[in-house]
């Protein structure tokens, strides 16, 4: 039976009854996912779209004891004006002023709230090179915060909030009010934020990545199978030293924070020289506004050598062709057996959607996940294995057909994966 479609009215007054929810969320994003300590600043960048929610943070993070909050803003529509009249050339040059907010902030130690609320299509046919070169840029430029973020000295999160032309993507048969609120629902469900204590809640869920750490930690795999029916075939080589992680993160300084709310998967770096063969997506990527589906990578020696996509090759090539972008940075396992994946919901968006998926990345590794990586150079981490890029692209993989097994260095197999869930589920 077909529900009955709500009215703008219905769907305001149910909007307005997950306040309460909605600053429990707030609260979750700052105390768990930035983890603000005493005294602390906060950084949060945020559409002016969000401006409501962006203000509860602030709330939040003063009532948690923050010593300061800086908003960023950003608009997507002026977003899109830039890129439209902007050239590559002058997108390639961060001003000085961006290299020293971010940079300074980073310094003194602050935490960093990065809130997704976009429209997946808000850069539908903008060069690509674009938007790939201003971030390039920025990584490079801004390296202070860059570096702070990836070496763990840093604190920092990302969470997703509804907007209108992201909630009638997800829900296009519903009127935009309706759409939003179902959104709501959703991110808070998925994100494990729509009981009475969220942050219990989130103790209780990273006990379960811990386990699951420890098992595959133990074997010390040298490499994974990948197979499923839609042709992938692919070997992922593993790092001497390498270590899974997820769930909360650390600052070196030893505070535990969320990198991302929500979060299902375990994850590594594999070695960028060993992976081999053919993989297929799962799912859409959707990388700065733009939509890339039904894609493919072909890879030999660890470097992509062949790629296509149905829509988005384009795009495809934008990621691969920056400094490093036709390695993988990262292989992350996840269930299907996850909220997010058993809503159903396909929320053309990459922290969501790669957290329905078992997935992999192209560019940046990370530091984390080589045994004293975050206490190794750059050079160093590239010598172990660990990409080095100005890029870090998810894209999914996972099928509920998917088959992993880890492979020891004498050839033994272990199941990881069987039809999509872990071989213990």
């Amino acid at each position: 039976m077909t529900p009955i479609p709500m009215t703008d009215q219905e769907a305001k007054i149910a909007t307005d009854a997950l306040s309460e929810q909605i600053d429990r969320y707030a609260e979750l994003l700052v105390r768990k996912g930035c983890a603000v300590q005493k005294g602390q600043s906060l950084v949060v960048s945020a559409p002016i779209q969000i401006a409501d929610f962006a203000r509860r943070i602030e709330r939040a993070a003063y009532a948690a004891g923050a010593g300061f909050v800086t908003v960023l803003w950003s608009d997507a529509e002026s977003t899109r004006i830039k890129y439209e009249n902007v050239s590559v050339e002058r997108l390639s040059k961060t001003p000085s002023w961006v290299k020293e907010q971010l940079n300074s902030l980073a310094e003194e130690g602050a935490a960093f709230l990065f809130l997704e609320a976009r429209d997946p299509n808000i850069l539908k046919g903008i060069d690509p090179a674009k938007p790939a070169a201003e971030s390039r840029a920025r990584n490079i430029d801004c390296d202070v915060f860059r570096s702070g973020l990836d070496f763990g000295r840093n604190a920092w999160c990302i969470a997703g909030v509804p907007v209108a032309p992201w909630a009638k993507e997800v829900f296009p048969n519903l009127s935009e009010a309706e759409a939003v609120y179902r959104l709501w629902v959703a991110i808070l469900d998925v994100a494990r934020a729509s009981g009475e204590d969220p942050e219990s809640t989130w103790e209780t869920h990273n006990a379960t990545f811990e386990k699951t750490k420890r098992f595959l930690n133990s074997h010390r795999f040298d490499r994974l199978v990948y197979r499923s029916e839609n042709g992938t075939e692919l070997t992922i080589g593993m790092n001497a030293g390498h270590l899974w992680d997820g769930g909360a993160g650390k600052t070196q300084s030893g505070v535990a924070f969320f990198p991302n709310i929500p979060t299902e998967e375990v994850f590594t770096s594999p070695d960028r020289n060993r992976v081999d063969g053919i993989v297929y997506s799962a799912l859409p990527l959707i990388h700065v506004g733009q939509v890339v589906k039904n894609f493919w990578f072909k890879f030999e020696k660890g470097k992509v050598v062949d790629y296509d996509a149905e829509i988005g090759k384009d795009v495809l090539t934008s990621i691969i062709e920056q400094d490093g972008g036709s390695y993988l940075g990262e292989c992350a396992l996840i269930s299907k057996n996850t909220p997010i994946r058993q809503s159903g919901i396909l929320f053309y968006d990459t922290l969501y959607d790669e957290n329905a998926s078992c997935h992999l990345a192209l560019g940046m590794g990370f530091p984390e996940c080589i045994e004293g990586g975050l206490d190794m150079s750059r050079e160093e981490l590239l010598a172990h294995g660990i990409n080095q890029s100005t890029t870090h692209v998810d894209f999914m993989i996972g099928t509920d057909d998917l088959n992993i097994w880890g492979v020891s260095v004498n050839g033994e197999e272990t199941p990881i994966f069987v039809n999509g869930q872990w071989a213990w589920e």
